[in-house]
């Protein structure tokens, strides 16, 4: 490829540790392989020097551009200019510059924002090719949680309408636009009214490599058998699918299962979360140094997500490892496996309670879900596949992909 690559991120791409950098960090590594990647991305926290030299590993330039923004300020100067509060939450002077001087510095032939609320520091109008990942369609997020009543659902309406119009703006600036999955992709276009030429799915993958059923099982004190449920647990959709999943549908498990533990596994667990531990059998373990320990020694993975948009990565990462998991409806979509691949959706807490309880009497079944859930994984979700289809959403010609 002739010319160079901006990266836009909302955060820096690594450590790969969330949903959202497992994306970012393996779609910078794609795009490093066919031209240099400059990237610029804004930080809530300091980089650590072993993530930063981790990132300049791959990138031909990094920068890194400090950002606290209070939720509170980005809510109050969305009220005073009529525009959206996530978009401000990322607002940078800052951000600005660094992408001014980059663009005049560099030989910029295409710009890859990460993220909706990186879009308004693409230059307008914009000299390169554009595309914008959107990864999810976060407008419908807050339409979701607008669905309530009150001062909180009034606040979430009007979030949702004004981001849909930054979504829907960004657009039909982008020279294309991508989500997470062709679910997402087409709610998108049904809602903005662009056709399928402008908005596209790029699917996440999993690290085949690190998220193998081979990895050794740590010695980990909790109660057998093992439910487990992992991810960020200071974001709301996560504990409400675990709140509800303790309350409701694990005593229903342990009617049959009187031993049977629930583990909550990941960083930042909400005071509510955490008094989760006081019920039976419920282990909270905040940060972990390494998610992979649990899984390995869980019998069952579960993601009893209500609200869930795009692929949800907990489940690709448990399925590769070898286990089962039984997973909402809304939890599944866009994952192209069904109940003989190992992905069981079940709806109603009485559902996911029969599920979970049938996988834990019947190890074999349970073994033999496991060994398929792999097996799809290998065949449909390695990250060079999903990447395959990068160098024509660039503009590359086929001539110019081999080259790279």
């Amino acid at each position: 490829m002739s010319g160079e690559i901006l990266f836009l991120s909302h955060r820096p791409p690594y450590p790969p540790t969330r949903g959202d950098t497992m994306r970012s960090w393996n779609i910078l590594k794609a795009l490093a392989k066919l031209a240099p990647v400059h990237v610029a991305a804004l930080a809530a926290e300091p980089v650590s020097p072993d993530d930063e030299a981790a990132m300049v590993a791959v990138a031909a330039s990094l920068h890194i551009v400090p950002h606290a923004r209070s939720r509170l300020a980005a809510m109050a100067t969305a009220l005073v200019t009529g525009g959206s509060a996530s978009v401000q939450a990322c607002a940078s002077p800052e951000m600005d510059a660094c992408v001014y001087v980059l663009m005049r510095k560099r030989p910029i032939t295409a710009i890859y924002a990460f993220s909706g609320q990186m879009a308004q520091f693409v230059p307008e109008p914009c000299p390169a090719r554009f595309i914008m990942d959107f990864v999810d369609m976060d407008s419908a997020k807050f339409d979701e949680w607008g669905q309530a009543s009150g001062v909180m659902g009034w606040a979430n309406r009007r979030e949702a309408a004004r981001l849909f119009a930054h979504e829907v703006k960004t657009a039909r600036r982008a020279d294309c636009s991508l989500f997470v999955s062709e679910a997402e992709a087409e709610l998108f276009r049904q809602r903005s009214g662009l056709e399928k030429d402008r908005v596209v799915s790029l699917e996440n993958g999993i690290d085949l490599d690190r998220y193998r059923p081979d990895h050794p099982v740590a010695k980990i004190s909790a109660a057998q058998p093992l439910i487990v449920f992992t991810g960020q647990m200071d974001y709301a959709p996560n504990v409400e699918a675990v709140t509800g999943f303790a309350k409701a549908a694990l005593p229903l498990i342990q009617r049959a299962h009187p031993e049977a533990g629930f583990a909550i596994v990941g960083r930042n667990p909400t005071d509510a979360v955490r008094a989760l531990g006081n019920l039976p059998g419920v282990t909270v373990t905040g940060e972990v140094p390494d998610t992979r320990d649990w899984i390995a020694c869980a019998d069952v993975v579960v993601a009893p997500l209500k609200l869930a948009r795009g692929i949800q990565n907990k489940v690709l990462e448990a399925m590769a490892m070898g286990k089962p998991v039984v997973a909402t409806p809304a939890a599944a979509t866009g994952i192209d496996a069904g109940a003989e691949d190992g992905l069981i959706v079940a709806e109603s807490v009485a559902e996911q309670a029969a599920q979970v309880s049938q996988l834990i009497s019947d190890a074999k079944a349970r073994d033999a879900l496991g060994k398929a859930a792999r097996a799809r994984m290998d065949a449909r979700y390695g990250w060079d596949a999903q990447m395959a289809g990068l160098p024509t959403l660039l503009g590359l010609t086929a001539s110019e992909s081999l080259a790279a």
